[in-house]
C-alpha cells in the first residue's frame, strides 16, 4: 500500500516514495495507477491529494502530492519558477570521463508511426540543463547523481544517453534495453533511475524536504548504498 510509502506529510503536502512500474496518470492499458491509491492517501481529509509533478512510470522515488487546491497551485508555481531542488540517482552503463560536469543539451520531441515518440537532443529544441557527479563505479557501471535545473520530459534519460554518452541501465527507450517491452518484472530488468531527493521552498514555513531510500533493484546491480 502506498500509505506505507510516506516520506513527508503535513496539512498541505505529502511526499511518497513511488514504486517503479506505477504510472502517475491513468494509462490506456488499464494498469493500476496512482489514481487507484489516492483514496487511501486522504488520512482524514475529504479531498484526495493530487500529484503536483510527474515521474516516468519506471522511475521510483520522491513524488509530491498537494492536499488541497491552493497548495497545489503554489507548489506548481514553484516547479515552474525553478525553485524546487531535485536530485536523482541512476546506474549507467560505463564510467564517465571525469567526476562531475554539466550537460547542456536542448531537447525536442520526435515521433513516427513505427517507433512512437521519444525525446532527442536538438539545438532547436527547448533548453535543458543537468548537473551530474559520479558517486561510485563497479563492474563497468557507475552510480551517478543527476540534478536537473530544467524540467523537460525524459531529460535525465536523454542527457545520460546522449549527453554523458552512458545510457541508464534498463532504459527501454534510450538504453540497451530499448528492444524490450513491458513493465519492470515483465520480461526485462527495471530501469535504474530513482528520484532520490526533493526540496520545495514555502513562504513562511519550513521547506518540504524528503529523501527516498534506494530500491532493491539498485542493490541487485551492486549499488546498495549511497557513498557519503
Amino acid at each position: 500500500m502506498l500509505a506505507d510509502h510516506i516520506l513527508f506529510i503535513d496539512a498541505e503536502a505529502m511526499v511518497i516514495d513511488k514504486p517503479a512500474g506505477l504510472p502517475v496518470g491513468a494509462v490506456r492499458d488499464g494498469s493500476i495507477s496512482l489514481e487507484n491509491h489516492l483514496d487511501s492517501l486522504r488520512f482524514g481529509f475529504q479531498r484526495w491529494p493530487s500529484a503536483v509533478h510527474r515521474l516516468d512510470r519506471d522511475t521510483s522515488g520522491c513524488l509530491l502530492l498537494a492536499r488541497n487546491p491552493k497548495a497545489h497551485k503554489r507548489f506548481a508555481a514553484a516547479f515552474e519558477a525553478g525553485t524546487v531542488r531535485k536530485e536523482y540517482l541512476a546506474v549507467v552503463d560505463g564510467v564517465p570521463d571525469g567526476e562531475e560536469g554539466v550537460i547542456d543539451l536542448p531537447l525536442a520531441k520526435v515521433s513516427s508511426r513505427e517507433a512512437g515518440w521519444r525525446m532527442i537532443g536538438d539545438a532547436k529544441g527547448k533548453r535543458a540543463l543537468t548537473r551530474w557527479r559520479r558517486l561510485a563505479s563497479a563492474d563497468g557501471r557507475s552510480l551517478i547523481a543527476f540534478a536537473p535545473e530544467t524540467g523537460r520530459t525524459h531529460q535525465i534519460r536523454v542527457h545520460a544517453a546522449s549527453g554523458l554518452g552512458l545510457p541508464i541501465v534498463g532504459d527501454p527507450v534510450y538504453g540497451a534495453a530499448r528492444a524490450g517491452s513491458g513493465r519492470p518484472g515483465a520480461g526485462r530488468a527495471a530501469m535504474l533511475l530513482h528520484a532520490w531527493r526533493l526540496a520545495v521552498p514555502r513562504a513562511g514555513k519550513p521547506a518540504i524536504e524528503a529523501e527516498a531510500p534506494l530500491p532493491a533493484s539498485f542493490a541487485a546491480a551492486g549499488f546498495g548504498d549511497v557513498p557519503a
